[in-house]
């Protein structure tokens, strides 16, 4: 028996050695190959439609949905003195129309830029990864990046670093550095913008993602 028993702890403890030889493994090439990260949210750039002219809005011919070309007639001022092509209020890109604010019969004053709508070009969404300013040194632009959208679970993204941020996030922060009190250090992020390489889904801006970005 206890030859059987030494034989089982043998076997055991080399199996509980293999098993966690592999673990171990495993989690140092990932951390070694790959830097992941689930702060990350869609992102699109939201174009603004202002009228070139003040007047009385006549027309206001989209909603949100709807999908416009460059320099389509979407509104119409009435404009007075300023009548003609001025008056016309038209799509600054081609794209869709993200949200509408404008009201037939309001009176739009050009000189405070009212934004009629909000335009995006469902093409041209793409990420912002917010990484420890500890691992920033490792991510350089053009290094692959597998992408998991919330939205689609199961389905998988590639694309790239284009770009990363010159200042962390708190660079940008409308509130003044603390100067006095307690000092409480905390890690700073900084934004790292991700290419999603092409893909034939309908991608929601304002929605969480989760990347792996190959740092080797």
């Amino acid at each position: 028996m206890k030859g059987k028993f030494k034989v089982l702890l043998t076997v055991g403890l080399g199996l509980v050695l293999v098993v966690g030889g592999s673990i171990g493994a495993h989690f140092w090439y990932n951390y070694t190959h790959y830097l992941s990260t689930d702060n990350v949210e869609l992102v699109a750039d939201f174009i603004k439609v202002t009228p070139l002219t003040s007047g009385k809005l006549l027309e206001f011919n989209v909603k949100e949905g709807d999908y416009v070309v460059k320099d389509q007639l979407i509104g119409r001022l009435d404009a007075g003195v300023d009548s003609g092509a001025a008056s016309n209020i038209r799509a600054p890109i081609s794209g869709i129309v993200a949200s509408k604010s404008a009201l037939v019969g309001e009176y739009e004053s050009s000189a405070t830029s009212p934004t009629l709508a909000l335009i995006m070009d469902p093409h041209k969404i793409y990420l912002i990864a917010n990484i420890d300013e500890t691992d920033i040194a490792k991510v350089k632009i053009g290094q692959a990046v597998d992408i998991s959208i919330d939205q689609f679970k199961g389905k998988k993204f590639t694309g790239k670093v284009s770009s990363i941020s010159q200042a962390s996030n708190n660079a940008f922060s409308i509130l003044p550095a603390q100067t006095s009190g307690t000092f409480t250090k905390v890690v700073e992020r900084v934004q790292v913008k991700i290419e999603i390489n092409n893909s034939d889904t309908k991608l929601l801006p304002g929605t969480n993602a989760i990347v792996k970005i190959h740092i080797k």
